[in-house]
This record gives structure tokens, C-alpha cells and sequence, in this order.
């Protein structure tokens, strides 16, 4: 017998758990005996929960569990004291979200409803049996262009792609199909995923449902970015959309965003309906925006609640290598025009369909040797590994990425099958940006019990928990994310969600002095937010 006793081999056992976990950011991190405390009713909650509402029945839900499938449980996790608990949570930095895809798609057509400019059309008159299939169009007309017609698109008389008045077809939609509720269930559904989208299998007959696979679930998903940038991409409502995107981030504990926004399309729509509101004043709204609502905040002694906001210059990777060229210089000229706001460089759209890095490699170095010839820096923060892929060339953009100097990974979803390349993301100190509920709901993986996030935490990586297409999904702000990935772990608690939340500032692009600033800030917040838990 290699143990002298039972005793000896419990010792050893607990010896060989902790050295297990020593590279895990909250193994040797200091506690407070409130944080110790804190954490225990935190995880006394979660388990009690587990066998409480979790382990009861639910309508529609056959078989719930902690950490299922996001869209079908949403309804059942916000029953959770759990998840009013973790709402007063202080998040830290939104590193990773899509800003076409942050705000609530039924507050963005209630901005669109207000302005006269904006039209929508259909490839046909829309009916019970179509309304499913057609997706809306939406676009700013100039006014000489509006249509003063009575014709509806439910009308069967409507003619295929004729603009009519966003109002108005609203008005007119056929009551038979819902009227003015309806028009706003078909629009909303053709811009969100819904739950029998979302699953992966009817959870009665097990027989596979539309979006099944990676890439037709994609296929839904890059609709809806579609549909919802013609009312997003319209002067008077981006001005709305970024306050009410900052708003709700902060509303929902989140300090600062680093936002990604699609400079693919040149020009955006103004008030007047014309199509020429270039890159420069796309950013000078945001600025200014931002600045009324840190105003806003401080005139209500909140400005302690959010430090800032900073974009990543994004495109598309559908665009040929000589395209680039163009899209490098406009970053570069924006980030000598606000250095405050560009914070990065990224390409974007799905890995498993569109063109690798490597494609883009020689451009991006060349933009890398301007940047120096300018004494400008603008770190790459790269999307890559987001696919199920082993050594398809979405798996391999994990190489490129490291090599051209990301300063962090989008999702890194495959990165876990690369023991080097998690070596070196250890060493390098290259933060993943990881979205649980996104990659879930496109396929990734089936629930938050099977993501990876455990292995890349366990192997000592830096993480942030992100939400990267909240509109879409419905996990907006950070909270749904922060509750999927503590139910799905036994280990994780509150002193890892503190280290996913300060870590996400630590590895945010805000210069020195601010970054500690803004790690000050969140760590007041913090000792509030266990007081108000031991207090409870």
C-alpha cells in the first residue's frame, strides 16, 4: 500500500487538488475575511437554487439544469436570487461587443418609429404563409423620395421592394397578422435569435431543427447585423443608440466599454436622408455623446460608475487584401484625429466562411510599419479560434494572431486545443476575451458545462467574460454571462468573478495612469457590493 494510512492519502489528495489549481488568477490571490464570507453564501445560494428552482418543473423547459442552453433558460435564471444578486455585481470593462448589437432591439424601433426619413420594403407583399421567411429592409429616404402611397405590405397590391414609411406600414399592417403588435413581433424576431433558432434539437422529439449546424445558425445570425443597420446607421438614431448603450452598461454594472465598431460601409445617413456622413463625424458623435452622458452621470453624483469608452476600429473579412490598404489608413487617420477614442484594430465576420489572417498578413504588416513611421500605436485585437475547428485555417488564425502581436484574443474558442499557444498567451500576458453565451448559442458548444472557459482559466490565462452580440442573443450588459459561467462551475466563485472583472481592466487599452484610475474606482464599488451581500 503506498499510503501509510487513510489519513496520509486524504492529505496528499488535498496536496495534489491545490497544486492543481495553482495557476487559477483566485488560488493565491489575497481574501478578505468579507470576500471569504461573502463567497460562502454565495456558493450556499447557488447550491441551494440548484436543488430549488433548477431541479423544479418548468413549462416548455423538460429537462432544466444550471448552465443549460442560454435562450431556453433565460426566463428561468432570472427567477434566481442569484441573478439579482450578481445584476449589483461592479463588471469591470466590456471588452468584447459589436456596438451594431448592444442595444435592445425593441428600444431601436421605437428611436426608428420617431423618424419620418426612415422607410422599410419587402421582396413581397408580406403574409401568414411568408411572414416567417422575408426579412425587412430598412433605409433613410431623402424627402422628396418619400412614398405617399396607402399601399400596406401586407396589401396584396403591395409591388415587390417599394419603400414605404416605416410609421405607416406599421399602421396598415393587416390585422389578421397582428396589427401594429404584430409589424413589431416580425421586425424584432428579424433581428434577434430566437429559442427554437437558438436550439440545437427539439427537446421532444429530438429531431433537428433549422439552424443545427455552425453555419446555419451564422447564417441567421448575420441577418439580423442586416436588417437592423438601416435604422442603426441613421445620424439621428446613432446619436440615441450610443447613449442608451452607455446607459444600460452602467445600469448593469459595467465601467467601461471597448467597443467594436464596422467602418465597412464609408459614409452613414443623415437626417436629411442622404448617404454622406462620413467616418470623422461617426466618431465625433460618439465623443460627443459620451461626454453629454459622463455630464449626465456626474451632474447625478454617479461619475464614479463609468470611466469611459474606446472603439476597435473593425472591418469585414470578405474584403480583397488590396481593400485593406484603404481601411488602415482611415484607422490611422481617425486615431490622429481622436488618439482618445481609437483604442484597436480588428477584422471581423465568421472565421469558418470568410478569409483567414494569413490572407491579410502582409497588409497588416505593412500597417504596422506606418503606424511606426507615425509614432502612432494601434494594437491589433484580433478575432480568431472562434470555431470547432482543429487545423482548419479559422483554428490556425490562432497562429497569425500571436505572431502579428494581438495584444488580446476575440472568443479563442479553439485555443485550448494548442498547449503552446496557451503557454504563450500565459507568458505574454495576451488576455482572451471570452463570450460564453455567444458561443453557445452559435453552436460552439451545447451548454456552459461544456465550454472551455474552465481549461483556459485552470492553465493560468488571463480572461474577460464578455457579452459580444447581446441585442441579438438577449444577455444584455454582462450579468447573464458572469451567472452561466458561476452555476456551471463547482469551483468558480466570487473571488474568480472578481479576478474576471479587475482583469478585464488590468488588460483594458486605457493608458497607465487612467487604467489604475479606473481599477480604484472598481475596487470601492467592489468592497460595497460584499458589504451589501454580508448585509443582506
Amino acid at each position: 500500500m503506498p499510503f501509510k494510512d487513510f489519513a496520509q492519502y486524504k492529505d496528499r489528495r488535498s496536496a495534489l487538488i491545490e497544486s492543481d489549481r495553482t495557476l487559477r488568477p483566485d488560488h493565491s490571490t489575497a481574501v478578505s475575511a468579507a470576500e471569504a464570507k461573502a463567497d460562502k453564501m454565495v456558493r450556499e445560494l447557488r447550491a441551494l437554487e440548484a436543488t430549488t428552482i433548477w431541479a423544479a418543473e418548468h413549462a416548455g423547459v423538460p429537462h432544466p439544469f444550471p448552465g443549460m442552453e442560454f435562450l431556453t433558460g433565460r426566463d428561468i435564471i432570472m427567477k434566481t436570487k442569484l441573478f439579482d444578486l450578481l445584476v449589483k455585481m461592479p463588471k469591470g470593462g466590456l471588452l468584447h461587443a459589436h456596438l451594431d448589437a448592444t442595444v435592445n432591439a425593441e428600444f431601436l424601433l421605437k428611436l426608428a418609429l420617431q423618424q419620418p426619413a426612415l422607410h422599410i420594403r419587402a421582396t413581397e407583399s408580406v403574409s401568414v404563409l411568408n411572414m416567417s421567411k422575408i426579412l425587412p429592409e430598412f433605409k433613410a429616404l431623402p424627402q422628396e423620395m418619400f412614398n405617399e402611397s396607402d399601399t400596406a405590405l401586407t396589401d396584396s397590391s403591395y409591388s415587390s421592394n417599394t419603400w414605404v414609411s416605416l410609421q405607416k406600414a406599421r399602421e396598415s399592417f393587416d390585422p389578421d397578422l397582428g396589427g401594429p403588435q404584430g409589424f413589431d413581433k416580425w421586425v424584432i424576431g428579424a433581428m434577434t435569435i430566437n429559442p427554437s433558432e437558438g436550439k440545437s434539437y427539439r427537446s421532444k422529439d429530438r429531431t433537428y431543427q433549422t439552424h443545427n449546424t455552425v453555419n446555419k445558425i451564422w447564417e441567421k445570425f448575420t441577418s439580423t447585423f442586416m436588417v437592423s443597420t438601416g435604422l442603426i446607421r441613421f445620424e439621428p438614431v446613432w446619436r440615441q443608440y450610443i447613449h442608451e448603450f452607455f446607459r444600460s452598461s452602467v445600469e448593469d454594472g459595467v465601467s467601461y466599454v471597448e467597443v467594436r465598431i464596422n467602418f465597412y460601409p464609408k459614409y452613414m445617413f443623415g437626417q436629411d436622408g442622404k448617404e454622406d456622413i462620413p467616418h470623422r463625424e461617426w466618431l465625433q458623435i460618439f465623443d460627443d455623446t459620451l461626454n453629454q452622458f459622463k455630464a449626465e452621470l456626474k451632474r447625478s453624483g454617479r461619475d464614479d460608475e463609468f470611466v469611459g469608452a474606446r472603439i476597435i476600429y473593425t472591418t469585414l473579412r470578405f474584403i480583397e487584401a488590396e481593400e485593406l490598404e484603404w481601411f488602415c489608413e482611415d484607422c490611422i487617420d481617425l486615431k490622429q484625429q481622436f488618439p482618445h477614442l481609437i483604442a484597436g484594430f480588428d477584422l471581423v465576420g465568421p472565421e469558418n466562411t470568410l478569409k483567414p489572417l494569413i490572407y491579410y498578413a502582409e497588409g497588416l504588416l505593412h500597417f504596422r510599419e506606418r503606424q511606426k513611421e507615425l509614432g502612432l500605436d494601434i494594437p491589433f485585437i484580433f478575432h480568431a479560434g472562434e470555431t470547432l475547428g482543429d487545423g482548419t485555417e479559422a483554428d490556425v488564425n490562432l497562429y497569425d494572431a500571436i505572431l502579428l502581436g494581438t495584444l488580446r484574443i476575440g472568443h479563442g474558442f479553439s485555443l485550448v486545443k494548442h498547449p503552446k499557444l496557451m503557454e504563450i498567451c500565459r507568458e505574454k500576458q495576451i488576455l482572451i476575451e471570452v463570450c460564453p453565451i455567444s458561443n453557445e448559442i452559435l453552436r460552439l458548444t451545447s451548454s456552459m458545462l461544456m465550454h472551455p472557459l474552465p481549461i483556459l482559466i485552470n492553465n493560468g490565462l488571463p480572461v474577460a467574460l464578455c457579452s459580444d452580440d447581446p441585442a441579438m442573443f438577449g444577455n444584455m450588459g454582462l450579468t447573464f454571462d458572469f451567472y452561466q459561467v458561476l452555476v456551471a462551475s463547482e469551483i468558480t466563485g466570487l473571488i474568480a468573478l472578481r479576478e474576471l472583472a479587475r482583469d478585464s481592466l488590468k488588460h483594458s487599452t486605457l493608458e497607465p495612469p487612467e487604467k489604475s484610475l479606473a481599477i480604484t474606482k472598481w475596487e470601492k464599488r467592489w468592497e460595497k457590493f460584499i458589504d451589501a451581500i454580508i448585509n443582506s
